[in-house]
């Protein structure tokens, strides 16, 4: 999954002019914890040769039930622009508990390719906050409306 992570996130990296992304970072023991976390909820998709060419992750519950911060969407820089990330999304925000009426994301300003996926899925700006290397994390929302 780092390997994944970090060669996703690589373009993202140059885009921002910033080698410190936290998906860029993360170390095996940090990956281990989140993983192991009960309100984090991780996919994965595997080719037919079993390569791990896709992942997302969602955290439930902190600081409200009704919240699902969706992070480190992932698509190998080879399989990019095969819809993989509308899949692994909408995947990821149909198997999130019914109690989740919000959700959220965040990416960066320079990622426009991210920024078009995540308005054509239906998530639209809350706000922006500036980071440290001199760019914006845009902030990205959704109401989930869930039919019975």
């Amino acid at each position: 999954m780092l390997t994944l992570q970090r060669a996703a996130y690589v373009t993202e990296a140059q885009a921002h002019a910033d080698v410190n992304l936290p998906p860029l970072t993360q170390s095996l023991a940090e990956l281990i914890v989140e993983l192991s976390d009960p309100q984090v909820l991780a996919l994965g998709w595997r080719d037919a040769g079993d390569r791990l060419v896709g992942a997302v992750r969602a955290r439930t519950g902190a600081p409200d039930a009704r919240v699902a911060e969706i992070g480190r969407l992932a698509v190998a820089p080879d399989r990019q622009g095969q819809r993989l990330g509308s899949r692994l999304l909408t995947t990821v925000e149909d198997q999130l508990p019914g109690s989740v009426t919000e959700l959220r994301l965040f990416t960066g300003e320079h990622s426009d390719a991210n920024l078009r996926l995540y308005r054509r899925l239906g998530y639209s700006e809350s706000g922006r906050t500036d980071t440290p290397a001199g760019y914006h994390l845009v902030h990205l929302r959704k109401i989930r409306t869930l039919t019975g």
